[in-house]
């Protein structure tokens, strides 16, 4: 008999953590191979952590609502026989490491993956434990089902490891506000006013911070906002969900690494239109899937990069890396107004059939929080439909370590000239804006524009007595 390690996955770019949901096994149960464990969640997507190995569990590490780094050691097995250690053996490896997490990132050259620079705290002074409160997804699912605004839930006490409010404290307080009951509200929560004042030598303006007035509809609020912010009775504050910091955060080093450059261009995909309207009915009775823009739209990119190889590329130093996969990522907007890259893997060998199917399956499963932390990552290029919201256009910021990205506006009908043998003519058409940000580090005005326009010529050129 021997001990191993069941230890945190790597779950994706950029991801550090997870937070535990259930644990499915409890200690001196039996477990077989691939069976699930425990679930966890992440910022992007719940998943399951199956059993590499049989045995019995002896131990767990970690309780429900913990946040686990990944790397770390959630529970200890019980296996017995050779074969077993050989398996668990690069998991013992990786739970040895001091930083597992950069570890696999330097391994994996060939997909580049992101990762962020470190977060500088701008406000070392500042203890609010509202700032640095983390809510599992399972917690944020059940506020807003409730109508659980973000301020209340920060007045919620939490019994959870480090303070953090679990699924018992958030029904109860739930359960207390529908009974008319006062909810209990998180102790100290003015804590923060004092902060300030603490400090030595303490400007005018931390003075003021420090002194409440009835305008302001919360001290902590005021103690915690940037200088020169004057902040009222009509003022709102609303905390950054810890997804939106990630996103806001990825952002910001994009621009910082990567010098954008945009151009834009437009399509008339009059025909790709009345195509798609004349074989949507059809296409879905017999594929069970509906036939959106996208596909159609996808298939077009793929032809384009294969032309240019440059944009399905990545930057490593001095090292330009030309991706062969086309791993096609597309924007997807969840529920809460978060953003979301699910991954077309493959999308070169996919036919329209397949592209539909999978672009559907990813963006339902983005919906429904059901995305698996592989289907966000190995992106090679990004694609978003900013003409979903009405927008004509965009300037999108890069996905990286990506290079490019494409972004297409609503479909409008406009009056454009038609060039003929016979002459030029008037006509109604089907009109698209096209934007394409790139990394003008490795890729000039001149290549950008020209795989803009080899994408609207492939729109253009759409036949519309194509076969479905």
């Amino acid at each position: 008999m021997a001990i191993v390690d069941l230890v945190m996955p790597k779950l994706g770019e950029s991801i550090m953590e997870a937070t535990i949901l259930k644990w499915n096994k409890q200690i001196g149960d039996n477990i077989a191979v691939d069976e699930t464990v425990l679930e966890i969640a992440t910022d992007k997507v719940d998943t399951e952590v199956p059993a590499p190995f049989a045995g019995k569990l002896v131990e767990i590490c970690f309780q429900v609502n913990d946040v686990a780094p990944i790397g770390s050691v959630l529970a200890k097995i019980e296996v017995a026989g050779e074969n077993n250690m050989v398996a668990s053996a690069p998991i013992e490896t990786q739970t040895a490491a001091p930083a597992p997490a950069p570890t696999p990132i330097v391994e994996e050259i060939e997909s580049i993956p992101y990762v962020p620079a470190a977060p500088v705290n701008t406000a070392p002074q500042e203890t609010s434990n509202t700032e640095a409160r983390f809510y599992s997804p399972l917690v944020l699912n059940i506020a807003q089902s409730e109508g659980v605004s973000l301020s209340d839930l920060e007045k919620i006490p939490g019994t959870g490891s480090g303070g953090r409010v679990s699924k018992k404290d958030i029904l109860n307080w739930v359960a207390a506000k529908k009974s008319g009951t006062t909810p209990t509200v998180a102790p100290a929560a003015a804590a923060p006013v004092s902060t300030p004042v603490v400090a030595p030598a303490p400007t005018p303006a931390s003075s003021v911070a420090s002194a409440p007035t009835a305008a302001s509809p919360a001290p902590s609020n005021i103690a915690s906002s940037p200088a020169g912010v004057v902040l009222s009775g009509g003022t709102e504050i609303i905390e950054m969900d810890r997804m939106r910091k990630l996103i806001a955060k990825h952002m910001v080093d994009s621009v910082q690494t990567s010098p954008h450059v945009t151009s834009f261009s437009e399509a008339d995909v009059t025909n790709l239109v009345q195509w798609r309207n004349n074989n949507k009915a059809a296409f879905e009775k017999r594929e069970g899937t509906k036939l959106t823009f996208t596909p159609l739209i996808v298939e077009c990119l793929v032809a384009a990069m294969k032309k240019f190889p440059l944009i399905n590329s990545s930057l490593d130093g001095d090292k330009i890396i030309i991706k062969k996969d086309f791993n096609i990522g597309m924007a997807t907007a969840l529920p809460n107004g978060n953003l979301i890259v699910p991954v077309i893997k493959g999308a070169d060998q996919l036919n329209l059939v397949g592209l539909s199917k999978s672009i559907n399956n990813l963006a339902d499963a983005a919906r429904n929080n059901k995305l698996k932390p592989d289907d966000t990552q190995n992106g090679t290029f990004t694609f978003t439909n900013v003409g979903t919201f009405g927008s004509l256009m965009g300037t999108p910021i890069i996905n990286q370590p990506q290079v490019a990205i494409i972004a297409v506006g609503a479909i409008k009908k406009r009056v454009a000239v038609i060039e003929t043998p016979s002459g030029d003519s008037m006509a109604i058409r089907h009109m698209m804006y096209l934007s394409l940000s790139y990394d003008h580090r490795i890729i000039d005005g001149s290549v950008g524009a020209s795989f803009l326009t080899e994408v609207a010529n492939q729109l253009e050129a759409w036949d519309p007595n194509r076969p479905v």
